[in-house]
């Protein structure tokens, strides 16, 4: 597939449930992703917030890939950074460099808002992500807690 056929946008609702299709059979989570997904007035209020950047992959007026991020505005200093939540692109459009394409949009909108990072994590074992992951920045070992509320 020639990559100039690759259209990088901010989805509306109908291609945010889309992405939420890709999501669940790429994380093998069709229960996070698919059994209560959210109705159109609450993605359309996401999609109103300057904190939440969507992105999708178009090929042929298909979604075959997209990320959720959020603007995390910081305390220590006037700056923001913004965090890759999810980002998955269907196996079938794999091994593409949409991934890396979408990623480099993410950089321009953070750029335009003055963002001064990107950060995402990538579970051990997920050999892909980590080095795709690798090629576009530095990597660094953390643990990562979930912590009830």
């Amino acid at each position: 597939m020639n990559n100039s056929n690759i259209i990088y946008e901010r989805p509306d609702v109908s291609r945010l449930k889309e992405l939420l299709k890709i999501f669940a059979e790429a994380f093998e989570d069709q229960e996070s992703y698919q059994s209560s997904v959210p109705s159109d007035a609450y993605l359309n209020s996401l999609l109103e917030r300057e904190d939440f950047i969507p992105l999708v992959a178009m090929v042929d007026g298909k979604v075959v890939g997209g990320l959720a991020a959020y603007v995390l505005k910081k305390f220590e200093q006037e700056r923001s950074e913004i965090y890759i939540y999810d980002l998955a692109v269907d196996e079938n459009y794999r091994r593409q460099g949409i991934a890396t394409g979408l990623i480099n949009k993410l950089g321009e909108m953070a750029r335009e808002i003055g963002a001064y990072v990107i950060y995402v994590q990538a579970d051990h074992g997920d050999d892909p992500a980590i080095k795709l992951y690798e090629s576009l920045g530095t990597r660094e070992d953390v643990l990562h807690f979930d912590i009830e509320p």
